[in-house]
Order: C-alpha cells, then structure tokens, then sequence
C-alpha cells in the first residue's frame, strides 16, 4: 500500500526535477529598436552558453549584444540578434525554431550525419592539397556529398562526409575503409609531413565545427609559423588579466565583427576546459569587443603567465581560422561523379591555393564555396579569375564576394584614370568576370 502511495510522489518529485532543467526562453521584439532580444533563463549548466551560442549561430543568426550571468546555481543568458541582414526575426517559423530548440538546449545533440562515412583529415597544407585529395576519392569511387576544410598557420583539416558512388551507401568494407585511409595519409605526408599527417573514420556525433575547433587544436596551429602570408584582416587583440577580488581571470577579445564569431571564441574556451561566469559582447561597425570572467572547472583562476600566453595564442587561432582570406567563388552545378576533383584541379593548375571550402549536394545540384588566393596568400589575379571561370564553366562559377584589398585597388583604379579614360574606364566590362563583379556591386560603375 506504501509502495502504491510514494509512485505518484516520485512522479511529480520526477516533473519537478525536468522543469527545474528545462531553460525557459523568452523572444521580445519590443524592448529593442533594432533587434531580437533572447532571454534564457535556467538551472546552471558549464555547456549551457556554447549549446545556445551553437543553435543560434547555425540558424544563421548574428549576435550583436549578450550578456551572460551565472551566479550560484542559476544561469541568465541574453542576446540580441538580427538575421544576416541586420533585421529584426519576423518569421515565426524562425521564432519558433529558437524556442523549441533553446527550450530542449540540454537534450540537444549534434545532427547525426546518416547514411554516410565521416573522414577526418589533418597535415600540411600546401597549393593543390585539396584536388589531390579530391581526386584520390572519385578514384576510388567515393562520393563526397558534405565536407568543410580549413587552414590556419600552414595546417589543414577537413571534415568529409561521403558515400560509396554505385550503391550511394556508406562505405562499411573495412578493406576499402583502409585502403582509402592509407592513400589520404600518403597524399597528406606529401615530402616532408611524416609524423603530423593524420587520417581517421569518426564514429562520433560531433557539430561538425567545432570537431574543426577540436582537430586544429589538437594539432597545435596555434603554436606554428604560418608557409604562407595572409593579410590579417581579422587578427584579433586578446588580454588575459586576474581578478584576485574575485578570483575569476578576464578575457578580453577585441577584432572585427563576423558571423560565428562569439561561436568560435566559446567553443574554444570550453574545449580549454574553462567555464564562463560572467561575458559581455557588444559589436558595432568599429568591430566586437568581448569580455569573458572564466575560471578552471575546478574553480581555480588562470595560474601562469605561460598558461595566459597559451590561451591568448589559441583564442587569437580560433578567431583566424574561419576568417576568410582570398576571394569568394560560389559553384553551383548538377553534381556528378569527379565534379570536385575536376574543380580543384582547375584551381592547382592556375596556381590557387584554397584556404577555406565548404561542399554541399542536395537535390543532384552541387554547392559548393572556396576562398582562393595565389599560392603564397596574395591576391589572386582577377584576369586568372576570369580564366577558371571560363575553364569550369561561367554559368556554375561566379565572384560572390572580394576582400577589402580589391575594392581599395578599385578605388585607386579610378582616380588614377578617370581622368584620361572617361567612360571607357572599365575597360574589361565585356569580359564575364568584370560584368559579375558589376552586377553584384562588387566593382562601381566608371560610366
């Protein structure tokens, strides 16, 4: 008769316990003028920050102001955020989205990737990597249907989802697995990459960003002198400072606004093992200022000033290691089998050095995003440019974006021969990478 008396007891103590770990998510779209404050208020958790930070960011919003407190057992976190475009979230699907999303934040799990087999590569990076890798796949008949590849201080990793070509299954036949593994770790080796080059089958469920944030760190890009030059657009200013009052150590992060970058900054924290308190983050068009009060997970404060320099090196990496360098080009075709290989051939042999890729199929059509730069991390020549396009197809390949330098270049381009040239200034307005770049706004009309 007890035992019958104390089930519903522990059924409502069982509801209680849920509701206390449940955040609870507020949307409010008039307490700000110009954008969407988020409120999430709940039972203390050390993930907690990066799981919100992860569901905004990968629902491609931009967090403009945030404040975080978490004070005893409770935990508040607030962000202002727009879309893409600077505007308010009026789209309910999108509202929505947010609050089941935040609302569920400790159950949350990272997308599995089914119906595919996850590679994991790491090694030097060097001009033409990437279509050597490419094209050992479609070799042996693998289909790459997602994969992201970065490079920071001379290193790569990619993350490469992909499936068997014929039976468009994953590939399960271990014999195939290692054979693909053997001739990937030879290609990353190249001449002079014996011990670092590193190849593996993942069988985690990891947000495939950060297991980029966990490879790169793991293969201590932040402690290498990069092979090529890059132009710094995002080198950030980073200060590690004690607070004895408090016994918390300050980490303040001073660079120009992107998007993911409060993402970038906490995930790495918290793969340091460092939990945050306490963080302010406001951004502007002078750039984002971030303060973080963090301590050890065992409650202890930053010890050493060898321990400060470490974790102001590995911010400043995580920061770079998704700047952009180089100009943006967009591909955009019905996939077919050797489409990436061919690619990124085309690239090696115009001397393009991908710095960063993002692969993508869905529905037959291939998406696919590259940075290039020339093979020593200049700019690339924009009549090169004009010359991939037309080898791969100017219907597919387009200029989506160029870096500070070309639009300066541009500038000076037009002082230097209005003057003399009138309306004819743009003197390459019938080659097709000139007309894109116009059309776009990317270039301004001499006429």
């Amino acid at each position: 008769m007890m035992q019958m008396d104390r089930k519903p007891v522990l059924e409502e103590y069982e509801k209680l316990i849920v509701r206390m770990n449940t955040p609870r998510v507020m949307i409010d779209n008039a307490g700000c003028v110009d954008a969407t404050r988020i409120m999430i208020d709940s039972a203390r958790n050390d993930g907690i920050l990066l799981e919100a930070v992860q569901v905004l960011t990968d629902l491609n919003l931009s967090i403009k102001k945030g404040y975080v407190s978490s004070d005893g057992r409770w935990n508040m976190d607030v962000f202002h955020v727009t879309n893409l475009d600077g505007n308010k979230l009026t789209d309910d699907s999108i509202i929505n989205c947010i609050e089941q999303s935040l609302g569920t934040i400790h159950r949350t799990r990272s997308k599995s990737i089914d119906g595919m087999t996850t590679l994991e590569l790491t090694g030097t990076g060097r001009v033409g990597l990437l279509s050597e890798i490419f094209a050992v796949l479609s070799e042996l008949n693998c289909d790459v249907v997602e994969s992201k590849v970065w490079t920071h201080n001379g290193r790569i990793a990619a993350i490469i989802h992909l499936k068997d070509c014929d039976s468009g299954s994953p590939i399960e036949d271990a014999k195939k697995i290692d054979r693909i593994e053997a001739r990937l770790r030879n290609v990353l080796k190249g001449d002079n990459d014996i011990r670092s080059a590193k190849t593996s089958v993942s069988l985690a469920v990891t947000h495939t960003e950060r297991r980029l944030h966990q490879m790169m760190f793991a293969d201590r890009d932040y402690d290498r002198t990069p092979i090529v030059t890059t132009h710094g657009r995002y080198s950030p200013l980073v200060s590690v400072q004690n607070c004895l009052e408090k016994a918390y150590s300050v980490v303040n992060v001073q660079c120009r606004d992107r998007p993911k970058l409060l993402f970038d900054v906490v995930c790495t924290l918290t793969d340091m093992q460092y939990v945050v308190f306490h963080a302010t983050i406001n951004t502007g068009e002078d750039g984002a200022y971030l303060e973080f009060y963090i301590r050890h997970i065992d409650g202890s404060p930053i010890s050493s000033e060898a321990e400060k320099q470490r974790v102001i090196m590995c911010l400043k990496a995580a920061i770079e290691r998704r700047a952009p360098e180089g100009v943006r080009l967009e591909l955009f075709k019905p996939d077919k089998p050797g489409l990436l290989a061919q690619v990124t051939r085309t690239f090696r042999e115009n001397a393009m050095n991908v710095t960063q890729a993002e692969i993508s199929t869905t529905m037959g059509m291939a998406l696919n995003i590259f940075y290039v730069t020339d093979a020593i991390g200049n700019p690339v020549d924009l009549k090169l440019v004009d010359s991939v396009m037309q080898g791969i197809g100017s219907g597919y390949l387009r200029v989506k974006e160029l870096p500070l330098m070309y639009h300066q270049k541009t500038d000076s381009d037009e002082q230097n021969t209005s003057s003399s040239l009138g309306g004819s200034v743009l003197f390459s307005l019938g080659s097709l990478l000139r007309r894109n770049l116009y059309n776009l706004g990317l270039i301004k009309s001499f006429s």
